[in-house]
């Protein structure tokens, strides 16, 4: 029997109608499963502590934060939750250290001129100071039914993307272009079929989607939620990414973030696409 799974949005780039939280150009949802609280990205400052508290969210005693990739808009909020679990600390406020999970280069420095610093405020040796790390390019089970998908394979030549002005500063030194190459998601097995969690999917979320459904031995697909990469997206890429999406029979698609509106206007036309805000709630079984 599958277990269940409840998502809350807590950052996105817009808020629920007639919902009085505040919203900024990033992601960040709450992940609840199996009794484990997961903290996925932390969006680009504290807003999302913000906006949990106004829900009646506890974010106290997260079990994980799951990092989708290193860019500032998923992962500069780190820094308020340390300051966050430091001052509960403080105050004798029962709390937990969640251990952080994301790709080895998540936290590598990135630029794209003229922007000198698009990545991680802390670098790894300064994540592993302030919480037990798990940095893995393999799958990694967070409970029986949810699992960090690591690195994703390539394998979709639409989605093939130009990294433009991003570099990136590997650990021994090299600068590269960066094709964000730690960008990940969750995936999660309901009855219905699996359900993709993403940040940015600038691995590709035909990619995402298609290794998900590999790790997780589950052909079917039951929604994706997050980020899309689709905001100047090349007709050839909207076009396959839709199309592929289609031959998945989704239930819902809830395309937000990095995804523009012609793009989701575009997807529409391929399956059912679902309106998603700050205060959405989401539930699976």
């Amino acid at each position: 029997m599958a277990s269940r799974l409840q998502l809350n949005v807590l950052v996105d780039n817009n808020t629920l109608i007639n919902r009085y939280f505040m919203a900024e150009p990033a992601l960040s949802f709450l992940v609840q499963t199996s009794g484990k609280k997961i903290l996925f990205d932390a969006g680009y400052s504290g807003l999302f502590l913000a906006n949990a508290g106004k829900m009646g969210l506890d974010l106290r005693d997260l079990d994980t934060v799951v990092l989708s990739h290193g860019d500032l808009d998923h992962s500069w909020g780190l820094v308020p939750l340390v300051q966050f679990l430091t001052e509960a600390r403080i105050e004798g406020i029962p709390h937990r250290v969640p251990e952080l999970v994301a790709h080895p280069l998540c936290f590598c420095p990135r630029e794209a001129l003229p922007l000198l610093d698009i990545g991680s405020i802390f670098n790894e040796s300064e994540v592993r100071r302030q919480f037990p790390v798990n940095l893995s390019g393999r799958p990694v089970w967070l409970t029986e039914d949810l699992v960090f998908l690591g690195e994703i394979p390539r394998r979709f030549p639409f989605e093939e993307a130009d990294p433009g002005k991003r570099k990136i500063r590997l650990p021994d030194g090299r600068v590269e272009p960066d094709r964000v190459v730690d960008d990940s998601a969750l995936a999660f097995r309901s009855g219905a079929g699996l359900v993709i969690i993403t940040g940015c999917s600038h691995s590709g979320i035909c990619n995402i989607t298609e290794y998900a459904r590999e790790v997780c031995a589950e052909p079917r697909v039951a929604a994706i939620i997050g980020g899309l990469h689709l905001l100047t997206p090349s007709p050839s890429r909207l076009a396959g990414t839709g199309e592929y999406l289609r031959s998945l029979s989704l239930q819902a698609l809830y395309a937000c973030h990095c995804t523009s509106l012609a793009a989701k206007i575009a997807l529409a036309a391929y399956c059912p696409v679902k309106e998603v805000g700050v205060g959405l709630a989401l539930t699976w079984s």
